[in-house]
């Protein structure tokens, strides 16, 4: 009887003990300036880093969404936005034109 009652009371106890606190939501975010070549060498430095700042700058945007509890789906249309924005990529602003001389 004793060794039931410890048993009981060591249940008891176990169930009492606060849970651990919940992990937060691991995420990545990855984006991708479009389609097309660029060879090394028709780039300038100055135009690489114009590329890097402005991919840096849509992962500084989505990345601060998720990090504020965001959506993930505002995330990446806030990424997109930026690229969308921007001259540098095959979308939005910079998209290359069609036969019919529209953006698609």
């Amino acid at each position: 009887m004793k060794k039931l009652s410890f048993l009981f009371l060591a249940l008891i106890l176990f169930g009492c003990t606060p849970s651990p606190a919940p992990k937060h939501p691991s995420w990545a975010l990855a984006i991708h300036g479009g389609a097309g070549t660029i060879t090394k060498e028709s780039m300038t430095p100055e135009l690489e880093q114009q590329y890097q700042e402005k991919l840096g700058e849509a992962l500084q945007a989505g990345s601060g969404i998720l990090k504020n509890g965001g959506t993930s789906l505002d995330a990446v249309c806030a990424a997109i936005n930026v690229m969308e924005d921007s001259p540098l990529f095959n979308a939005g602003k910079g998209a290359v034109f069609t036969a019919e001389g529209v953006n698609e």
